[in-house]
């Protein structure tokens, strides 16, 4: 019997640089970033004093007012697009159905907020006085939880948390379950949201932009000295072809191929596998499930992000897998527009290449200006180049050993 094949009909984008899919398309076809000063917390302390936050996210507007009082940032942005993520793919959640739909939620940070100020309280009013409501926030599965919980959807529900690659981990995991017949529709959504104690994490490690250097996100660009922090959310719609068929919805594109593999390098210090076997590997495995020749990539979506080593790597193993065809291909990242988002990466850069597909271009890689001799591919500086995509590999990566690579192609 023939593997059932997996697509997207649904797309939900909270991102720094635009509320909807199509205000997110538009500002990654104009260049548009959405970094910018902070003003969730105050800077003074820090060199870098920009982000990609989500400054024009209001949740009442998209959720209502009902029910958001003891949210936090995080799951306010997850609920939102998975609200938005079900409209667009005119999913109707029922009694009959719910049992059927599946929800894997990729986050890694989000909820450490929500720790700090339950020990903090604690901590200053004591244990038997603390509000025991903020306790069930502190658990990782939290936001997730809250997905099933507000939109009546009874199947799986699991947390995906393996830091830079974990949507692409969760759309691995909410793949195979529809290939496995163990669910007909999954909800894969991916989160982080920007707080001080997060920032003060990669700060003490000296990842963010502007410590050592110009305080800019220019992937592939030699200036580039560390990450800006971003936040958003996206949440994807997946189904097996067959129930999206039955139901005339839009398929926007086919979930071809996701592989992962794990490359443990020194991950407390912060450093990444200087061979990067793990991620060429997921790369090769990923074109070769997805049935493709390396001739058949029309982009990369890529996950550099602005770290001199991460884009380098990249750059090397782009190379090394796709030999003399690599200079032909266009690579570029929108983490120039958005930030790092970390655990929200890779189904914002699946987003951006739906888009892509759907409207014919691919997304620049703005700030771009200074060349390094070590990075000598198409990055598609500052512009958005017009062309048709078929095929687009998406990448993620970063330091602690996690690798992914995704394939997704138009639907015909």
């Amino acid at each position: 019997m023939a593997e059932k094949r997996v697509v997207i009909t649904g797309i939900g984008v909270i991102a720094p640089n635009g509320i909807g899919k199509q205000n997110f398309w538009n500002s990654l076809a104009q260049g548009r970033s959405g970094i910018k000063p902070i003003t969730i917390f105050d800077t003074t302390f820090f060199k870098t004093k920009t982000a990609g936050e989500c400054s024009d996210f209001n949740a009442e507007e998209i959720l209502g007012s009902t029910g958001l009082r003891n949210l936090d940032r995080s799951t306010k942005l997850v609920l939102a697009a998975t609200k938005l993520s079900i409209e667009d793919a005119k999913l109707a959640i029922t009694d009959e159905n719910t049992d059927d739909i599946g929800v894997v939620t990729a986050t890694t940070l989000s909820v450490i907020v929500n720790i700090f100020e339950f020990s903090k309280e604690a901590r200053d009013e004591g244990p038997q006085f603390v509000n025991p409501a903020m306790f069930p926030s502190t658990t990782i599965n939290s936001p997730s939880s809250q997905i099933s919980i507000k939109f009546n959807i009874k199947g799986f529900n699991t947390t995906i948390s393996t830091g830079f690659s974990a949507s692409l981990d969760g759309l691995k995991y909410a793949a195979d379950f529809i290939k496995l017949d163990r669910a007909k529709a999954v909800l894969v959504a991916g989160v982080e949201a920007i707080f001080f104690q997060t920032f003060v994490g990669f700060n003490k490690l000296e990842f963010l932009a502007g410590i050592k250097g110009e305080e800019i996100c220019c992937p592939f660009d030699q200036r580039r000295n560390g990450i800006i922090l971003g936040e958003g959310s996206a949440v994807l719609v997946l189904e097996d072809e067959e129930s999206a068929l039955k139901r005339n919805a839009k398929i926007y594109a086919e979930v071809a191929a996701v592989k992962n593999y794990f490359d443990p390098f020194r991950s407390s210090s912060g450093r990444y596998s200087p061979r990067s076997e793990g991620f060429k590997r997921s790369i090769i495995q990923a074109l070769k499930d997805a049935n493709l020749k390396t001739n058949d990539i029309d982009y990369i979506c890529a996950a550099a992000n602005s770290v001199q080593s991460q884009d380098r790597l990249e750059t090397a193993a782009i190379n090394e897998v796709f030999g003399p065809l690599a200079k032909d291909i266009p690579v570029s990242s929108i983490k120039s527009m958005i930030g790092e988002t970390v655990s929200a990466a890779g189904i914002l850069q699946i987003a951006a290449a739906l888009g892509a597909m759907e409207n014919n271009f691919i997304p620049p890689t703005i700030n771009y200006k200074d060349p390094d001799p070590a990075c000598d591919l198409d990055y598609v500086p500052n512009k958005k180049r017009e062309k048709t995509i078929k095929n687009v590999l998406i990448n993620n990566f970063g330091p602690g050993g996690n690798n992914a690579s995704a394939v997704i192609k138009k639907y015909s």
